[in-house]
């Protein structure tokens, strides 16, 4: 049965519940969008089903799109929304219309339940990691780029996806 995450931003200007299968907060991104927008040395997104997400206090919120390859020939918008709250700027979820059924919560916005720490956290995209940023510790897997696994294959490979 999948999980209700509830989740807010730090001014409570939007609180949200959407149910996941993939509940499991086991992959650290490093990318600069997500350094920079995570407000951290990196992001963690979560998978949630968009259909059943409900929101209180959506006036409240602002969308990014990020800008890829900045400054380049290749410049362009992402496609992905990055979810907001305009008042405090809290970073709420992903979402992408090239796959409506998907929605990412940032991890760092669920409230409740208490998340499981997977056993072994996957970091992704160290070839964007700056050398400040430490990698947590533990049992880890790096990757420079993306991992082989989408947050479904990992969760269940590793007996957590929640049906």
């Amino acid at each position: 049965m999948p999980v209700e995450l509830k989740g807010s931003c730090h001014c409570g200007a939007v609180n949200y519940s959407v149910l996941s299968s993939t509940p499991v907060p086991y992959q650290l991104c490093f990318c600069s969008i997500c350094r920079k927008v995570g407000g951290s040395g990196g992001s963690i997104n979560l998978g949630g089903h968009s259909e059943t997400l409900k929101i209180e206090g959506k006036e409240n919120l602002s969308v990014y799109h990020a800008i890829l390859d900045r400054g380049t020939p290749q410049e362009r918008r992402a496609s992905s929304e990055r979810n907001f709250c305009k008042h405090c700027g809290s970073m709420l979820w992903l979402y992408d219309e090239q796959w409506p059924e998907f929605i990412h919560p940032f991890a760092s916005s669920v409230d409740s339940p208490d998340l499981e720490p997977p056993k072994t956290m996957v970091c992704i995209k160290l070839n964007s990691k700056p050398d400040y940023v430490r990698l947590p510790e533990g049992d880890k897997k790096v990757y420079q780029d993306y991992g082989p696994d989408s947050l479904e294959d990992w969760h269940k490979k590793n007996g957590v996806y929640k049906e």
